[in-house]
């Protein structure tokens, strides 16, 4: 399974179809006899799980990814970079960041030492430490990470790719998070713009803009606006990716929730029920998407 077109949704079934056998080479094939071809399904593997069936096994095969580059390319090797990044994205994604964050760290330093200070995989390498700092709740050293790759992505790719994009966004929900709204809002409203004029309103990425913006509306109290774009988010987000993705899960979870919020337990308690049970089916009991909808259930029952 190559991490080429991992993202794509044509490619899911026949990834579906080489997960068992993926699986049985990692239970039955020595780790010291790993080679590339097997160190890339490996890699792969991890990638596909990560993202559609939560973090125990997705750990388990980026882990043997590791190993197994480190073995075969050693630890320099961009590869061997690119795969502790991964891992490291997969303790982040399973709320461990006290191991994802030093892994995040030393590959950041590795990559500015090997590829250079600019090279794509090092800027992406920023935005993750950045990310795995502000879900630390450590805002002050995920904001200043957040304008640099910012500025970095917009010198060297320009002010519309896609990547200096995402900065953006990641950039302004920062300033959200840190209850800055007045000043995340009107940024994050432009960038929705943005993604939509490059990309279009179907694309994954306007789609996470869209519900960034949408929780920041929430978080500010605007449950008039945050609803709609939500149902846009959840409408969008099932159509291009599925009921069952995670990210589908996140984004119907959040519409639920807010449901609540503004007082429709009738309608977000059912909703947030049949969530929860999808998100245990897909993600596991454990995973943080299930553990944020189970604690909005739980609120909305006490409403």
């Amino acid at each position: 399974m190559s991490t080429i077109g991992i993202e794509d949704p044509e490619v899911w079934p026949q990834c579906r179809t080489l997960l068992p056998h993926a699986q049985a080479l990692a239970d039955h094939a020595p780790v010291e006899r790993d080679t590339l071809t097997a160190t890339s399904l490996f890699s792969g593997t991890g990638l596909f799980l990560l993202t559609h069936e939560g973090t125990a096994r997705a750990t388990e095969h980026l882990r043997r990814a590791v190993a197994g580059r480190v073995r075969v390319l050693g630890d320099d090797h961009p590869d061997t970079l690119a795969s502790r990044s991964n891992l490291a994205g997969a303790y982040g994604a399973a709320g461990d960041q006290g191991r994802a964050i030093p892994l995040h760290e030393q590959t950041l330093a590795d990559r500015m030492r090997v590829l250079g200070d600019d090279h794509p995989d090092t800027l992406a390498s920023r935005t993750r430490l950045a990310n795995a700092y502000k879900e630390a709740g450590d805002l002050g050293r995920a904001i200043p990470l957040f304008e640099r790759t910012f500025a970095d992505r917009v010198r060297v790719l320009g002010e519309d790719h896609p990547d200096t994009l995402v900065s953006r966004n990641n950039l302004e929900a920062a300033y959200g998070a840190a209850g800055d709204l007045g000043r995340a809002i009107p940024l994050l409203e432009r960038t929705l713009d943005e993604f939509t004029r490059v990309l279009g309103d179907g694309h994954p990425y306007t789609l996470a803009s869209q519900d960034v913006l949408a929780t920041a509306y929430r978080w500010a109290g605007e449950l008039g606006r945050a609803i709609p774009l939500f149902e846009r988010t959840v409408a969008g987000r099932v159509r291009v990716l599925g009921e069952d993705h995670p990210d589908t899960l996140v984004s119907r979870g959040k519409l639920e929730a807010a449901y609540g919020a503004a007082g429709d337990l009738g309608r977000a308690i059912p909703l947030l029920e049949r969530t929860l049970d999808d998100c245990v089916r897909v993600l596991g009991a454990d995973h943080p998407t299930t553990r944020q909808v189970r604690a909005d259930l739980i609120t909305a029952r006490s409403r």
